[in-house]
């Protein structure tokens, strides 16, 4: 069976996932999603914005929303941060964050390198956002898939 975003991932892998975007968003105002396409067409920050905007991340109140992208076929991703965020984070946050990712997916620690991401992004929205006692989960958590 060929690789698809929705199988790329072991249940359990899914699973990681998902509880590191909810441990990253314990503390924080902010929202992390994850979308993963099988293959995607053109320049992977367009294909990543646009999935940005139909996601509704650009909604958040604080427009504190990060999505991480990744496009299993084309062996490449993106990081989107919302206009809140990018114009807190370090110039280089971003680039450095995907240095880390990109260090375990070499090593074939896809999972793993996915989860470094969400930490760091969450830690910069911890840093930034913190939780409010009125907060709540402005976007879903769970992961989402493009042409399966």
């Amino acid at each position: 069976m060929p690789t698809t975003a929705k199988n790329f991932f072991t249940a359990e892998q899914q699973e990681e996932i998902l509880q590191a975007v909810r441990n990253a968003e314990l503390d924080t105002s902010g929202e992390i999603r994850v979308h993963i396409e099988t293959k995607s067409k053109g320049d992977i920050l367009d294909n990543a914005a646009f999935i940005f905007k139909k996601l509704g991340m650009h909604k958040t109140a604080l427009r504190n929303g990060v999505l991480i992208y990744l496009s299993i076929q084309n062996r490449s991703f993106a990081i989107i941060g919302d206009s809140g965020i990018n114009a807190v984070v370090p110039d280089n946050f971003w680039e450095s964050t995907k240095l880390l990712m990109i260090n375990q997916f070499r090593e074939g620690r896809f999972c793993e390198g996915l989860i470094e991401g969400i930490t760091q992004a969450g830690l910069q929205l911890k840093k930034h956002f913190p939780h409010q006692a009125a907060d709540k989960n402005e976007l879903s958590d769970e992961l989402s898939f493009g042409n399966n």
